[in-house]
C-alpha cells in the first residue's frame, strides 16, 4: 500500500491528482469546525463535554467527521447524498422510467445523477431544519445551555440555508475528487470523516480507567477485524462464462473464456446503515413520547442499546437488508439475457431461464454468508466495547468496514493508474 503511494507521488500526473484530493479533504475538514450562523461555539463545546446523544445522531456525526455535534456549516455531512443515492436506486424497482434510464448507459446515468442531486438538496433542507429544531433539546441530551440561543425565524432560516449550501458544496467537492482526483470522491470524504474521529476517541480511551490495557486491546481487536474484512471483501465466487465463436465476413469473433465475479458481500455497508437508522426510531420515539405510557416503558426496558432484543433485531435487519439490497443491485435475469444476446453461456447450464435460476441460487447462497458476516462484524465490537464501558460510534464495526473497504478501493484505483503509465512490466 505504501509503495503504491510512493510510486504515485513520483508520477507528475498522479502527484497532481493526489495533492488535489488532499486539498479537498483539508477544505472539508476546515468546514467541519466552522460554526453555522446563530450557533454559540462556547455553548456547543460545553454541551459536548457534559451531554450524550441519540444513536442515530451519533451515527450521522460519525459520517460527518464530527461536524454534526459542532453544528458547523458541514453539519449534515455526506448523509443526504447517501440517502438520496439509495432512494434513487430503490426507485428503480418501483418506477419503470428509472430502470429504463439505468439501461440507457452513460446518458441515462447522468440523468439519474441529476435526480440524485435534486433529491439531495431537498433532503438537506429537511434534515437541516430538524437539526436546528432539536439543537436545544434532543441533539445534546442533558445539556444545561442552549447551543443555538437565537431561535428567531430569520436566524433559523439563515442556518438552514447555510447547512443546505454546505451539503451542496460537499457534494460538489466529492464529484471533483471523482473527476480530477483519485478514487470515488464521496467514499473518500466519508473515509476522512470517520478516520478523523479515531484519534480523539483513542485519546479518551487512554485517559479512562485501565486506559493503556483498553488501548492495546482495541488495537489488537481492530487488527483482527481488519484482517477478516480484507479477506472477505477480496473474496469472490467466479462463475466461468464461455462465448461461442461467430464468423462475420472473414473475421471470427468470440470464442473467449471469462468469468462473472460475485463478491461475498455485494451489499457493502448499506444493510448496516439501514438497520442502524431503523433501530434509532424507537429511541427517538421514546424521547418524544409520554414517559408514563406503557409502550414507552416497554421500549425503554427492551430496546436500549446493547440489550438482547436490540442486538437480535439489529442482526435480523442486517440480514434482511443484505438480501433486499443485493436483489436490487444484481438482476440474474438481466445478466442471463445479456449473456444470451452475445452468445455467452455457463458450462453445463443452458442459456436463458436456466442460467438465471442458476445465478439466483448462487447469489442466494453467497448472500447468506455475506449477511452473517456483516451482522457479526457489526455486533462483535458493539458487544465487546459495551462490556468494557465504551460506547463511541467510532469503534463500531460499521466504521471499520467503511475504512478498510474505501482504503482497498483507493489503492486499487492508484495501482490501476500506475499500470497505465508504467506498463513496461507487461512487456517483460
Amino acid at each position: 500500500m505504501l509503495s503504491a503511494f510512493v510510486s504515485a507521488f513520483r508520477t507528475p500526473d498522479l502527484r497532481r491528482k493526489l495533492l488535489f484530493t488532499l486539498g479537498i479533504i483539508v477544505i472539508y475538514r476546515f468546514g467541519t469546525f466552522m460554526p453555522a450562523p446563530g450557533v454559540s461555539y462556547q455553548n456547543v463545546q460545553q454541551c459536548l463535554n457534559e451531554a450524550g446523544s441519540a444513536d442515530l445522531l451519533s451515527m450521522i456525526n460519525m459520517f460527518s467527521g464530527g461536524a454534526m455535534f459542532q453544528l458547523s456549516v458541514f453539519a449534515l455531512g455526506i448523509m443526504p447524498y447517501i440517502t438520496a443515492s439509495i432512494i434513487v436506486q430503490l426507485l428503480r424497482v418501483v418506477i419503470p422510467r428509472f430502470e429504463e434510464l439505468h439501461k440507457e448507459g452513460q446518458s441515462g446515468t447522468a440523468k439519474l445523477t441529476q435526480y440524485t442531486r435534486y433529491l439531495t438538496v431537498g433532503l438537506a433542507i429537511m434534515q437541516s431544519a430538524v437539526v436546528i429544531t432539536v439543537a436545544n433539546s434532543t441533539l445534546f441530551l442533558g445539556c444545561t445551555v442552549d447551543p443555538f440561543p437565537d431561535t428567531s425565524a430569520g436566524s433559523v432560516l439563515l442556518a438552514i440555508v447555510t447547512m443546505t449550501a454546505g451539503t451542496g458544496l460537499i457534494m460538489w467537492m466529492g464529484e471533483q475528487i471523482t473527476e480530477r482526483g483519485v478514487g470515488n470522491g464521496m467514499s473518500i470524504l466519508i473515509f476522512s470523516g470517520i478516520a478523523a474521529s479515531f484519534p480523539p476517541a483513542m485519546g479518551q480511551v487512554l485517559n479512562s480507567n485501565n486506559g493503556v490495557r483498553n488501548f492495546i486491546f482495541i488495537l489488537l481487536l481492530f487488527l483482527a477485524i481488519t484482517i477478516v474484512v480484507v479477506f472477505v471483501e477480496q473474496s469472490q465466487r467466479r462463475i466461468p462464462v464461455q462465448y461461442a465463436k461467430r464468423v462475420i465476413g472473414r473475421r471470427t469473433y468470440g470464442g473467449s473464456t471469462t468469468y462473472i465475479p460475485i463478491k461475498i458481500n455485494m451489499a457493502n455497508v448499506i444493510p448496516v446503515i439501514f438497520a442502524s437508522s431503523l433501530l434509532a426510531l424507537p429511541t427517538m420515539a421514546m424521547q418524544f413520547g409520554d414517559q408514563n405510557a406503557g409502550w414507552v416503558q416497554w421500549l425503554s426496558a427492551n430496546y436500549q442499546p446493547n440489550s438482547f432484543w436490540y442486538l437480535l433485531t439489529f442482526a435480523l435487519l442486517i440480514i434482511f437488508f443484505a438480501f433486499f439490497y443485493t436483489s436490487i443491485t444484481f438482476n440474474p435475469e438481466e445478466v442471463a439475457d445479456n449473456m444470451k444476446r452475445y452468445g455467452g453461456f455457463i458450462p453445463g447450464i443452458r442459456a436463458g431461464a436456466p442460467t438465471a435460476r442458476y445465478l439466483k441460487n448462487v447469489i442466494t447462497r453467497i448472500t447468506w454468508v455475506g449477511s452473517f458476516y456483516l451482522a457479526t462484524i457489526a455486533l462483535i465490537p458493539t458487544v465487546i466495547f459495551s462490556e468494557m464501558g465504551i460506547t463511541m460510534m467510532a469503534f463500531g464495526g460499521t466504521s471499520i468496514i467503511i475504512i478498510v473497504g474505501v482504503g482497498l478501493q483507493t489503492v486499487k484505483d492508484i495501482d490501476a493508474q500506475l499500470q497505465q503509465r508504467h506498463y513496461e512490466g507487461f512487456l517483460r
